[in-house]
């Protein structure tokens, strides 16, 4: 079992940025694939970034050049810098793990996920 919560959100001028950061339970943490989505209101979950245990990352290109993930094994997190900050980023965004992903950009190939963490930004 993973839990996954999310930090980092917050109102922020367009322009600006964010760094969202996802702290895991578990001993295995290493081991999974770590993914980031967001979602508004009445629209479907979307994918922004992945990154694999061995720090292989994958971007929608929505965010691609003003995103950037990572993460610290030794601290059991993954982190979403998220630049250049568009009113159109505004969302929950969501953090997501799973040990064994076939389509990192899917939504439902990850099993465990956190509460989510709001950002909106103001033009």
């Amino acid at each position: 079992q993973v839990q996954l919560v999310e930090s980092g959100g917050g109102l922020v001028q367009a322009g600006g940025s964010l760094r969202l950061s996802c702290a895991a339970s578990g001993r295995t943490f290493s081991r999974y694939l770590m993914g980031w989505f967001r979602q508004t209101p009445g629209k479907e979950r979307e994918f922004v970034a992945a990154i694999g245990w061995s720090g292989g990352s994958t971007y929608a290109d929505s965010v691609k050049g003003r995103c950037t993930i990572s993460r610290d094994n030794a601290k059991n997190t993954v982190y979403l810098q998220i630049d250049s900050l568009k009113p159109e980023d505004t969302a929950v965004y969501y953090c997501a793990a799973d040990p064994a992903v076939i389509r990192p950009a899917m939504s439902n190939g990850y099993h465990y996920w956190g509460q989510g963490t709001q950002v909106t930004v103001s033009a």
